[in-house]
This record gives C-alpha cells, sequence and structure tokens, in this order.
C-alpha cells in the first residue's frame, strides 16, 4: 500500500461514513498531502552537510471548504504533518523539529482551491523569540478542481482561454499530466511513475506556465534531465512533441 493511500485510509478512520460525506468539496486530504510534499521540496535551504526544508505549514482554505474539516481539522492536521515527516525521511531531508500543520480560512478562495504557506521557525522562534528567517513566503494556491496552480497575487487566466490538457508517452504508456503538474520518477509517491532504474525517485516535474504553456525541471536527480538532446537547468519551456530523457528513460510531451 502506497504512503498516501495508507494517509488516506487513516483520515477515512477519524470521520464517519465516506468522504464524499465529509469532503464534498473537491477538496481532500490526499490532495492537501501532495501539495504540502511539494512545497516542502521546493523551499529547501542547503547548509554545509544538510538539506533544511520547512517545519511550519499553514493550509489556507476557502470558508465552505473550511466548514467540512470541522471536527476533525486537529486530527487531520496530525497525520498530514506525519505524512510530512515520512517525506523527509524518505527524501532524506533535514528538519530541526517536528512538522506542524494548521489550518486558515481565505475568504478569496473559491470552492476547491487551497492555498499553502511554508515556513522554517528555528527553536528561538518557537519560544518566542525574533523570527531569523522572516514571515511566510508566497502562498501557492492548489484548485483539485480544475487543476489550475498559480500564485496568489497572480491574476486569474481568462476564462476564454482554451483549456489543453498535456500527456507524455513513456514505457509503451500515455499518461495524463495534471493541470496542476506532475512529478515524475521511480518513487510509487510520483504523479507519473517509471520502472527504469536510471530514474530518481523524484527525478523532474512537468509544470503549467499559464496559457496553455508547460514547463519542465530537474529535482535535483542523479543523472540530469535533457530536452531534445540538451541537458537543462532551471524552468525549461516545453513545446509539443518535445523529447525528454530522464538518464536513460525517453519521454515524448504530447498536448492536445
Amino acid at each position: 500500500m502506497s504512503v498516501l493511500r495508507s494517509l488516506e485510509n487513516r483520515i477515512a478512520g477519524l470521520v464517519e461514513g465516506t468522504f464524499g460525506r465529509v469532503f464534498r468539496s473537491e477538496v481532500r486530504p490526499v490532495e492537501l498531502a501532495r501539495g504540502l510534499a511539494k512545497e516542502m521540496d521546493q523551499h529547501k535551504t542547503v547548509s554545509v552537510s544538510r538539506v533544511y526544508v520547512p517545519n511550519e505549514y499553514v493550509v489556507w482554505l476557502g470558508a465552505e471548504d473550511r466548514q467540512r474539516f470541522e471536527g476533525v481539522e486537529g486530527d487531520i492536521a496530525d497525520e498530514l504533518a506525519g505524512y510530512l515527516l515520512e517525506h523527509a525521511r524518505r527524501e532524506k531531508l533535514a528538519l530541526v523539529s517536528r512538522p506542524k500543520v494548521s489550518f486558515s480560512t481565505d475568504d478569496n478562495l473559491r470552492l476547491g482551491e487551497f492555498g499553502i504557506q511554508a515556513r522554517l521557525v528555528r527553536a528561538s522562534e518557537q519560544a518566542g523569540h525574533e523570527p531569523q528567517q522572516g514571515d511566510h513566503g508566497h502562498t501557492m494556491v492548489y484548485s483539485t478542481s480544475d487543476r489550475l496552480r498559480e500564485e496568489l497575487d497572480r491574476p486569474r487566466q481568462p476564462d476564454n482561454i482554451p483549456a489543453t490538457r498535456a500527456m507524455v508517452l513513456a514505457e509503451g504508456k500515455r499518461m495524463v499530466v495534471p493541470a496542476s503538474g506532475a512529478v515524475i520518477g521511480r518513487s510509487r509517491d510520483a504523479d507519473i511513475v517509471l520502472s527504469d532504474p536510471n530514474v530518481s525517485r523524484r527525478h523532474a516535474e512537468i509544470r503549467p506556465a499559464g496559457r496553455g504553456r508547460w514547463t519542465v525541471n530537474d529535482m535535483g536527480s542523479t543523472n540530469g534531465v535533457k530536452v531534445n538532446g540538451s541537458l537543462i537547468s532551471g524552468d525549461h519551456p516545453l513545446q509539443a512533441g518535445d523529447r525528454i530523457a530522464l538518464g536513460t528513460a525517453d519521454i515524448r510531451f504530447v498536448v492536445e
């Protein structure tokens, strides 16, 4: 059983009935877990011998979604914090303390959207001293209804921009890339799982870049990422038909 499936089953035991009765919106704990892990991975602080990641996370929900968590919010926060701890251990990431997850309400978020703020808080800050790392960073907003991801202060894409669907062709399979993006790797927790032994556990991520555009970036893999034969660094734009090489794994990027 995958870690995410195990998490979902544990949270299901906290409430009566099925998820459908408690989480009738598109916001589900497994989506929160994926979003939290992404924010952990994207806010790394590299020291001499360790890679530190945030240990405090605020999950922002719209008023209607927040109401659906009433009565189980504390237990769900504990389960999500435990998932982040397991994720950090698997990826060999350093934490200055056990992860802490809390919930808050943002009336600007629509039904099915949630935001995440991540912060690295040292022991002196937790004891009430002056913060050394500053306030929470930008809130990243995830939409689990249409799978769009955007910064909170970024203008929304006009409704008349046609949606596109991205896919990858790899290992004889055709796999859809969610509109929020996808992590590709050997880990069972990756959004797109490849079996090639030369692919890292979390090798690369394909992300939406707005207005039907997409990018790919290397997530610190061992063997690197190439697009059409050229080694990339940072966010690299993708075009339909591009060939992406993760180590020796060959992937074709398709947009419909």
